[in-house]
């Protein structure tokens, strides 16, 4: 069955597209990038790598959790209306065409313009004879004390395969007998070490020509000295994913942060989930590895000579004109970045942030200010996603020095942060900050932050909300909003949803924030049921929803009523979306667009007409199950006429965009927006970061340079 009969199948039965085959459609957005010619070559490599990597990720979470369906019963499957096996089937044919395109792009168009530049990639066979020594020599210096190699033999114990690393499967041949034994080769595993060591080389410069090469070919053209007594035949790529779930056994009793522990090393050893191999590689070869380690068919999964290439993020980055992006420095915000203290800057007015367009350092000094100022006595913050040598918490641990009252909920299950998160939360409650890891069932996704200080004998609270997570490092390339604001409406509001956090609150009410478990999907549903009754009675009616994923049925069959009724529905969904947009007598009011471009679209906003006296709202959640029933997620009104006008210019440039957009529909074709004759080209991140200059122009601020 091909993908589009399935999606079809699975949308007369649920009216909704496959999650699975949606999110693949999402990748395949990302591979349109590396396949354009108008993109820089560098940038079009580091599309091939989050492609990879982004792909990876769904085989070890999304594709290992349909892998555990498979071992339910027959039966059991059929009364849950699952079709596991079936949809395995159509991910891996997807994949397949995917993987066949990448080495496409990668070998049949980026390698030959990367050539045209003077820059090659070579492998072992491309050596001269100075080249083969320098490499043989830097193998020995840098590499050896790296490389393990396990022979595999027969009566012993299979050798453990690390999750996502690569392995070179090496024949071995007696030298006395390599021409003339009807005995198979041994083989052998080597481990390609990278990390520690880079995955790519530089060999020494030739006049007009650089040369790369990957590790793992330094490595095969020393093969013959790793295994003195044997001929070396050939020598081919090999890749274990591993199941990343953590399954939690009982996360509502005992002690949740010992059984992330636990279960974080048990994700080490998690069941196969693929494993990928080179297509060259020898049958018997690929046969004899199956047996040993305990593979099944439904494991393998065929890849090309080179596996883990989210390293081509790591490609060397030479020097030459138009290689890669024009550098964009972010832009200092017009009222905060010239203001002597954020503080007393959010007190007379709400401020919009828009990253990574605008610099990030205004959440910076935000909590650094606040950590140092004596009249603060009490900072809150949520913890989802953070960088390792985050500032933010350093800040944090600086006001516990200085005897504030610091209180942190740390996230303990955010996917792949795990283990930085619980080192974290040992650090800062090391330091006296008080330290929530946990509410049974949930997790905290939304990103709020609270500073309480002391004015003239009275509290005033200060708070930030944002779209995206408390990360210097990925606020550099994630496009997110967030709103700083002193108005009592809405922190009074945060200040419950701490005392939620902190188990000082069990049945909150909110005035004026949505905050999901308790309210979000209740007050949409309200919200999206007011404009449909608008349109039935002629009025006009809109809806503008931007998401990073659209599955909860629940939100999709609202919307097909909304649509019904004849209210206009745009949406900007980046990766999955389970909703059919444009079919007749179902959705033909929605339109759905995705945008890929050089910052990755992550912010959520929600809009709705109101029959003219617009309620916008920048939230931390996707329209998913997930998020509307089992997170901590927060929805925040922007009041301020003139913030939601700032707001509105920038969501107008996403909905006209016609260079970086793709129709998202039933088909999963992703068909480029396109232009229409002598209609303007309209690539929504360029213009959005022209509008934020000319607002920094008209408020005369130069507290930075305005170049790029």
């Amino acid at each position: 069955m091909s993908d589009e009969e399935l999606c079809g199948t699975t949308r007369r039965q649920s009216r909704g597209l496959d999650r699975e085959l949606s999110w693949l459609a999402f990748n395949e957005r990302v591979l349109q990038e590396a396949a354009d010619v108008t993109v820089p070559l560098f940038e079009r490599l580091n599309f091939l790598s989050i492609y990879s990597s982004n792909l990876d990720e769904f085989f070890r979470v999304r594709v290992a959790s349909l892998r555990g369906l498979l071992r339910l019963n027959e039966r059991r499957q059929r009364s849950l209306g699952l079709h596991p096996s079936r949809l395995l089937r159509a991910i891996h044919a997807r994949v397949g065409r995917q993987q066949e395109w990448f080495g496409e792009i990668f070998r049949g168009q980026i390698l030959p313009e990367l050539e045209r530049q003077g820059i090659v990639l070579i492998d072992e066979t491309g050596l001269g004879p100075d080249q083969g020594e320098w490499v043989r020599a830097y193998v020995k210096d840098e590499v050896l004390a790296h490389l393990h190699p396990v022979i595999l033999e027969e009566g012993e114990a299979p050798p453990f395969l690390e999750d996502r690393t690569v392995y070179l499967v090496v024949e071995l041949w007696p030298e006395e007998s390599f021409t003339l034994s009807a005995v198979g080769p041994r083989l052998a595993l080597v481990e390609v070490p990278s990390p520690p060591l880079s995955r790519f080389l530089m060999l020494p410069a030739e006049e007009g020509r650089r040369t790369v090469m990957f590790l793992d070919d330094a490595i095969r053209h020393y093969l013959p000295a790793l295994f003195p007594g044997f001929e070396v035949g050939s020598a081919h790529a090999v890749k274990l994913s591993r199941d990343a779930e953590l399954h939690l056994e009982d996360e509502f009793g005992g002690d949740v942060v010992e059984a992330v522990r636990k279960s974080l090393k048990k994700r080490e050893r998690g069941l196969p989930a693929r494993f990928l191999y080179d297509l060259q590689a020898s049958y018997a070869m690929i046969s004899t590895l199956k047996a040993r380690l305990g593979l099944d068919d439904e494991d393998l999964v065929v890849g090309g000579r080179y596996h883990n290439l989210h390293d081509l993020a790591d490609f060397p980055r030479l020097d030459v004109a138009g290689l890669s992006y024009r550098r964009w420095d972010p832009l200092p915000h017009p009222h905060l970045s010239r203001a002597d203290s954020i503080l007393d800057a959010v007190r007379e007015g709400e401020h919009l942030l828009h990253l990574p367009y605008q610099t990030y350092d205004p959440v910076l000094r935000f909590l650094t200010e606040a950590a140092a100022d004596p009249d603060v006595e009490e900072i809150w913050l949520t913890v989802y996603r953070v960088s390792r040598d985050s500032k933010i918490l350093g800040a944090l641990l600086d006001a516990a020095e200085l005897g504030k009252r610091v209180r942190v909920f740390v996230e303990v299950k955010a996917r792949f942060d795990e283990a930085s998160n619980l080192d974290w939360g040992e650090r800062m409650a090391r330091a006296g900050i008080v330290t929530h890891y946990n509410l049974p069932g949930l997790k905290v996704h939304a990103k709020v932050a609270l500073v309480v200080r002391r004015e003239d004998g009275v509290l005033r609270r200060y708070a930030w909300l944002g779209t995206g997570n408390f990360n210097e490092r990925t606020a550099r390339f994630y496009a997110d909003h967030g709103l700083f604001t002193a108005d009592p409406r809405l922190t009074d509001d945060v200040q419950t949803l701490f005392r939620v956090l902190s188990g000082e609150e069990e049945e909150p009410v909110f005035s004026h924030l949505l905050v999901a478990p308790f309210d979000l999907r209740r007050r949409l549903y309200e919200m999206i049921d007011a404009e449909a009754d608008r349109a039935r009675a002629g009025e006009e009616a809109r809806i503008f929803v931007k998401l990073n994923n659209l599955e909860d049925p629940g939100m999709i069959a609202r919307l097909h009523e909304a649509s019904g009724a004849g209210v206009d529905v745009r949406m900007i969904v980046r990766g999955i979306c389970c909703l059919a947009a444009g079919v007749p007598g179902l959705s033909e009011n929605i339109r759905v667009t995705a945008i890929v471009d050089r910052y990755l679209e992550h912010a959520r906003v929600y809009g709705f007409w109101n029959g003219g006296e617009e309620r916008v709202f920048l939230a931390s959640a996707d329209w998913m199950e997930r998020n509307l029933s089992h997170r901590i997620e927060v929805a925040v009104p922007v009041y301020d006429p003139g913030l939601r006008q700032e707001l509105g210019r920038i969501l107008y440039y996403q909905l006209a965009d016609n260079v970086k957009a793709r129709i998202v529909d039933e088909r999963l074709t992703n068909t480029p927006v396109g232009r229409g004759r002598g209609e303007p080209a309209v690539r929504s991140q360029e213009r959005i970061r022209a509008f934020l200059r000319t607002l920094l122009q008209e408020e005369g601020a130069a507290a930075a340079p305005l170049t790029g």
